[in-house]
């Protein structure tokens, strides 16, 4: 057995770190003397702290590691948690990576030029539609997870440019919205709804860049519709006439997207 003070000096963990351990539950000492509460460690306990340093030094959290703890049994098991934990590290490194591409965004002079973009409102009458179509409730950004899957089920019975229907009036992070692909007939298919969108009346307009500066086209639209005594209602719709590829985005700034949003 293991005095505190020798625990600390062959684990290379300080005291305050043991202490803090036990009292987290996940290093807590094979003995306590009742009398005077020290506390002794074996070499079990040894084992356990050189798995906690190993995984402090991979920047898991005490949760983290309280979860390995609860379940990792050999060096089998370790090996899946930390293919696990760098798959988190690399996604949390994707993450930044995004965030500072719009920061970048945000800092450069030319990227004020979408403020100035002179958006034209039409008011057009739109044809029912034949669509195959997944509705689902997500991210604005999880449209690349169904696409393929809507192309894959109508073939070559495609016929016109993919859009969304938004169902939702405003704003959300897990938001309702509907992959449609437009199709020249009905067709059954798995998985897949096939089904025609009824005729809207509408205004629209077109949008030239990023998605991620197409509020400024929807604050043009409903501006306009506020003007007009214009009541809007749903689906609103954004048809991607050019947009990133299957394997490559492209050039954001060449984007186009027509906005259609509905209107009694």
């Amino acid at each position: 057995m293991y005095k505190i003070s020798d625990f600390s000096k062959i684990t290379k963990l300080t005291i305050k770190a043991l202490r803090y351990y036990d009292g987290q539950n996940i290093l807590t000492p094979s003995y306590r003397d009742e009398e005077n509460s020290y506390r002794y460690y074996d070499e079990s306990d040894f084992e356990k702290a050189e798995l906690i340093s190993l995984l402090r030094n991979f920047d898991f959290s005490i949760s983290e590691i309280k979860d390995v703890l609860a379940y990792c049994e050999n060096t089998a098991d370790l090996a899946y948690y930390l293919e696990e934990k760098k798959n988190m590290i690399e996604k949390k490194i994707d993450e930044e990576k995004e965030l500072i591409r719009k920061i970048d965004l945000g800092i450069k002079p030319k990227h004020m030029e979408v403020n100035c973009m002179n958006y034209e409102i039409d008011v057009k009458e739109f044809q029912p539609v034949k669509v195959a179509s997944i509705r689902y409730k997500g991210k604005y950004s999880d449209v690349s997870k169904y696409i393929g899957k809507i192309y894959k089920a109508v073939k070559g019975n495609a016929s016109g440019k993919p859009f969304n229907c938004y169902y939702d009036t405003e704003f959300k992070e897990n938001a309702d919205i509907e992959l449609c692909v437009p199709i020249r007939k009905l067709i059954s298919a798995d998985n897949i709804t096939i089904k025609e969108l009824p005729a809207i009346k509408a205004i629209c307009t077109t949008h030239l860049g990023s998605y991620e500066s197409l509020n400024l086209a929807y604050k043009v639209m409903l501006d306009y519709a506020t003007n007009h005594n214009i009541k809007c209602t749903t689906p609103s719709r954004e048809v991607y006439i050019k947009g990133p590829g299957m394997i490559f985005k492209g050039n954001p700034s060449k984007f186009i997207t027509e906005i259609i949003i509905p209107f009694k």
